[in-house]
C-alpha cells in the first residue's frame, strides 16, 4: 500500500494550525507531537515532526511527499520544491524595526548600519533592492533584544501582532515580505503518489473554501425576489422555499466572508427579514 508522507512542524503556532487543517480534511493523528513521526487515521497518510526550517530540504530530497510550512521559511531556504496551496493560517510579516526613538525617514537611514536577524536572504535581497549597504548579525533567536544590548542599531524579524516589537522599544518601519502556512511539493513524485496528492488536496481546498463563504437563510417579500436575487447569486443562483405565507419565500445563499457586512446591509434594506448565518464545515465545487 502507498502511504502518502507529510512533514509539519514539530511543536508551535505552524503544527496547531497543521493538525487542525488535517482534522477539518479528516484526518486525526493521535499523539503525534511526542513523536518523530505518527500514521494518520482516516486517510493513508503518515505525518513526520520536523524542525520548520529542515521541512523543504526534506521535500525537495523526496524524504516526504509534501510539507507544510512557512512562505519565509523558504525563500531563507532556496530549496526547490512547489507551493501547492496558500492555506491562510499562521499569517505573519517579515519587517524591519528601529529603536522608537530614531527619527526614520526612509531606508537610507540604514546605510553602514547594523541589522539583527534570523532571516539573512530575505534581509540581503531587500537591502539589495534598496541600494543600502549594511551589516548583517545573525541571530537565531530574542532578535528584538539586539539593539538594547548594543549589538544592533535595527531588526529584521517575523511580526504577528506587533506586540514584542513594542515591548523591546521598537517601531516597525518597514515590511519585506508577507508570509503564510503552504502546502508544499517535491519537483517529482511518481504516480501513486500524485493521486494520493490530489484527493488530499481536493479535501484541503474543500476546508479552504469553506471557511471563505458563509451560508445564509432569510425570510424576503415574493415582489423583491429578483431584487434580492441581484444582491445574493450564491453558487449560481439562489435556492428559493415557498412559506406558508404565500407573499413570502425563504432565500438561501452562500456569502463570500469579505462581502459578507455589505450584502447584509443591501438585504436589510430591500426588506429581508430573519436572516440567519450558518457556518460552513466543506464546500465542494
Amino acid at each position: 500500500m502507498t502511504l502518502l508522507k507529510i512533514a509539519i512542524q514539530k511543536s508551535g503556532r505552524l503544527n496547531e494550525g497543521s493538525l487542525k487543517l488535517l482534522k477539518d480534511c479528516g484526518i486525526s493523528v493521535e499523539n503525534g507531537g511526542d513523536k518523530l513521526k505518527a500514521r494518520a487515521n482516516g486517510f493513508d497518510l503518515e505525518v513526520v515532526f520536523l524542525r520548520n526550517s529542515d521541512i523543504p530540504h526534506y521535500v525537495e530530497d523526496g524524504v516526504v511527499h509534501l510539507g507544510i510550512v512557512g512562505e519565509n521559511v523558504l525563500v531563507e531556504s532556496d530549496s526547490k520544491v512547489i507551493i501547492l496551496e496558500k492555506l491562510g493560517f499562521s499569517r505573519c510579516r517579515l519587517a524591519l524595526a528601529v529603536p522608537k526613538e530614531v527619527d526614520f525617514d526612509d531606508v537610507n537611514w540604514l546605510q553602514g548600519k547594523q541589522i539583527a536577524t534570523s532571516y539573512p536572504k530575505a534581509t540581503d535581497a531587500f537591502m539589495a533592492a534598496n541600494n543600502v549597504k549594511a551589516s548583517l548579525h545573525l541571530i537565531s533567536g530574542s532578535v528584538e533584544i539586539s539593539p538594547a544590548l548594543g549589538l544592533a542599531d535595527a531588526v529584521c524579524d517575523l511580526v504577528s501582532s506587533g506586540n514584542t516589537l513594542f515591548s523591546n522599544g521598537l517601531k516597525e518601519v518597514a515590511v519585506l515580505m508577507r508570509s503564510e502556512a503552504v502546502l508544499i511539493q517535491g519537483e517529482t513524485v511518481d504516480t501513486k503518489v500524485k493521486k494520493l496528492i490530489q484527493q488530499l488536496q481536493f479535501r484541503i481546498q474543500s476546508v479552504l473554501n469553506a471557511r471563505n463563504y458563509k451560508y445564509v437563510l432569510l425570510n424576503c417579500p415574493v415582489d423583491k425576489i429578483d431584487r434580492m436575487n441581484a444582491i445574493l447569486p450564491g453558487m449560481k443562483s439562489p435556492s428559493i422555499i415557498p412559506l406558508v405565507d404565500k407573499n413570502w419565500v425563504s432565500l438561501h445563499s452562500v456569502i463570500q466572508e469579505n462581502d459578507f457586512w455589505n450584502v447584509i446591509d443591501a438585504l436589510k434594506a430591500e426588506g429581508a427579514e430573519g436572516i440567519l448565518i450558518v457556518p460552513i464545515e466543506k464546500m465542494v465545487y
